[in-house]
């Protein structure tokens, strides 16, 4: 016969342990940290500038081509590609090489026209790339990125989402091709006529500056305008009243076409 234990064996511990510090520290619902995400960030796609084979260069090239005619189109997309890819920037700098290779082939046809010698088509290159395309770039994206999250966020988002620097950099890229058809492209084309004596050609060079830049503010606010968690983003269209009070006051004599070209080629 056997003998069965005398002593119980302990109960069954119900209540869960102590949940570690480590996992307490990331759960869910505590509050992350927002400090590094207040800053602006070295966008993605900086850091893959140089790798050619992750890089779609049809999708950039579509995206350039409806930016000219149907802007609006280029934006639908957005929610998708925070939705697959986490960011509301896009991670592919196919369109940074395009852009940039697009001014490159501007600065040659116009360093053939003022018969600029082989380094200074090379510096002007470089200085439209460089200081005109991404320094520039950086300032108005920096100065866009604090607007949007000082003044156009709603306060009903939950959770808090705040505008990344790379997507408002993302919007100048965008916004900066139609404008470079039409100051580099089209003032060329006009460049017999705009250089021009005479109140016709000076309003004819006139309007090619103002279309650019309504073009630029315009698609700059279709950006800001896609993300769901902003309001009052027509505030970023204000910059138009007073460049079209400018326009209008150039009109009496300033002709802003030959004063650029006299800045950039000092004739």
């Amino acid at each position: 016969m056997s003998i069965l234990p005398t002593v119980a064996p302990h109960p069954l511990r119900l209540t869960s342990p102590r949940t570690p510090r480590t996992l307490r520290t990331f759960s869910r619902d505590q509050p992350q940290a927002t400090f590094a995400e207040d800053k602006p960030r070295v966008p993605v796609l900086f850091k893959r500038l140089f790798k050619f084979s992750q890089m779609d260069f049809e999708l950039a090239a579509w995206q350039l081509t409806y930016l000219c005619v149907a802007p609006r189109r280029v934006y639908k997309n957005v929610y998708f590609h925070k939705q697959t890819k986490n960011t509301w920037a896009r991670d592919d700098p196919a369109i940074l090489w395009l852009v940039s290779a697009a001014l490159c082939v501007s600065a040659v046809a116009w360093g053939l026209v003022y018969s600029l010698s082989l380094f200074e088509i090379i510096k002007l290159a470089l200085l439209m790339v460089i200081r005109d395309f991404l320094v520039a770039g950086a300032i108005v994206a920096t100065i866009v990125w604090a607007f949007s999250n000082t003044l156009l966020l709603s306060p009903s988002q939950s959770p808090p989402t705040k505008v990344e620097w790379a997507y408002t950099f993302d919007v100048h890229t965008n916004a900066f091709f139609p404008v470079f058809l039409i100051l580099h492209g089209l003032q060329l084309v006009l460049l017999p006529v705009v250089s021009r004596d005479g109140w016709v050609w000076m309003w004819m060079g006139n309007s090619v500056w103002v279309v650019g830049l309504t073009m630029y503010i315009y698609v700059t606010y279709l950006g800001l305008n896609a993300l769901p968690f902003l309001i009052r983003t027509e505030l970023l269209l204000f910059p138009l009243l007073p460049l079209f009070a400018a326009y209008a006051v150039s009109l009496l004599g300033f002709n802003v076409a030959r004063w650029a070209l006299q800045v950039y080629f000092g004739s």
